[in-house]
């Protein structure tokens, strides 16, 4: 059976879209006038005609991290139920209200039907079900736990997204307020300044060194703003285009390693992730060295991505994880403590989870502090300037009344 897409007319004259699985397009069309619908087109899936191979890993189908988020929880509480795989999964399509997320998860069915198993069909999908999540599926199959597993990764990805949402939530306020404070003070020299400092020039009066600063800049943003915004949208493609390259993104990642504020927090992202990914996939059944190459790919910055490689290669060949971590150099002397600890009392996937945890609170609790400050720092920023702006303004008017009196 394969999933087909199919464009209708139900009985009111009204379009109706989706999916379907069935046989042939010929069994669709019988299904949709089993209903009292006109069919208008029947087509094979294009996910279906697009499956396997390289050209699936390039552009296939992807899955937002919410959407695969739901499938897992809704397919861990079926598998749990005692429910056979296949129907598992045909449920989990039918709940589904988006036409995408159904498709695959029809086509993934097909291919259980066919006799793979499930790890196996969903590698026909690599976009929407990167390697941790397949990885972990696998070994949830070859324990014969697979709903406990499927939980677990269910609460990891959930976490993660709330980790993220709270970020970007934290991070939208100073955004606006940072946007409407540059825009104000836009808005206060293109109009407002060139009107009010103009009664002055022709007046013929001599300007104060303030106010003529603050007319050349006005004048500057009036003139230039065009050229202002090509400059900053060319450096921004340079930027872009030096770190086309790994050789030369690996540098700028290495920088960010060595910014003040920004460092502590890519190492604590990157550090927290990598070994809440290996205490995930370690305690669902996934052998170390394989946690660790699979969470490798977790890590964004290049440079931790490498020292955490080199990492695993060294436990491979019979180092202790911990000698491993410590010698990748970016791991806080508490992270490794913790494991050392937890391989020295046998509960590495215990206190794994553990210094994951500690590591994201921390992280946490520094950006929100540090937003925290920016609201109040942007205030008082933005009343700088525009205190220089009104000097700059009131000061022609205190030397003009100097010199009528």
């Amino acid at each position: 059976m394969a999933a087909y897409e199919y464009l209708a007319l139900d009985a009111q004259g009204k379009k109706k879209k989706g999916a379907l699985e069935a046989d042939s397009a010929r069994q669709v069309r019988q299904q949709l006038r089993d209903k009292g619908w006109y069919p208008e087109s029947v087509e094979l899936s294009t996910k279906s005609r697009k499956q396997g191979g390289g050209f699936s890993t390039l552009i296939g189908p992807k899955l937002s991290v919410s959407d695969l988020s739901l499938v897992t929880r809704q397919l861990s509480t079926l598998v749990g139920s005692g429910m056979p795989l296949e129907e598992c999964l045909r449920a989990a399509a039918e709940q589904s209200e988006k036409i995408k997320v159904r498709n695959i998860m029809l086509s993934v069915r097909s291919k259980v039907l066919e006799g793979y198993s499930l790890a196996k069909a969903l590698e026909e999908y690599p976009r929407a079900f990167p390697v941790l999540y397949r990885a972990t599926v696998q070994a949830g199959e070859h324990s014969g736990h697979l709903d406990e597993v499927m939980d677990r990764l269910a609460d990891y990805m959930e976490e993660q997204r709330a980790i993220n949402a709270q970020v970007l939530n934290a991070s939208i306020y100073p955004g606006i307020l940072s946007c409407i404070a540059i825009g104000i003070v836009i808005l206060l020299l293109n109009t407002v300044v060139p009107e009010i400092v103009g009664v002055f020039v022709n007046s013929g009066a001599e300007l104060p060194k303030p106010t003529q600063v603050l007319l050349q800049v006005s004048e500057a943003i009036q003139n230039h703003w065009g050229k202002g915004l090509i400059g900053i949208a060319l450096f921004i493609i340079a930027i872009v285009m030096f770190n086309k390259k790994p050789q030369r993104r690996i540098r700028t990642h290495r920088l960010y390693l060595k910014l003040p504020l920004i460092a502590r927090i890519s190492k604590g992202f990157n550090t927290s992730r990598f070994i809440g990914t290996i205490a995930m996939l370690s305690s669902s059944g996934v052998p170390l060295v394989e946690a660790m190459k699979i969470a490798t790919q977790v890590v964004t910055n290049l440079e931790i991505q490498q020292r955490v490689s080199r990492a695993a290669v060294k436990v491979s060949e019979g180092g202790s994880l911990y000698q491993a971590l410590k010698e990748a150099g970016y791991f806080r002397p508490m992270m490794l403590h913790m494991i050392g600890s937890g391989e020295t009392s046998g509960e590495l996937d215990i206190m794994l989870q553990k210094t994951a945890d500690a590591e994201t609170k921390s992280i946490q609790i520094l950006i929100s502090s540090i937003l925290s400050l920016f609201e109040p720092l942007m205030i008082l920023v933005m009343g700088v300037i525009v205190l220089i702006i009104v000097l700059a303004i009131v000061l022609p008017m205190l030397t003009m009344n100097t010199l009528a009196g």
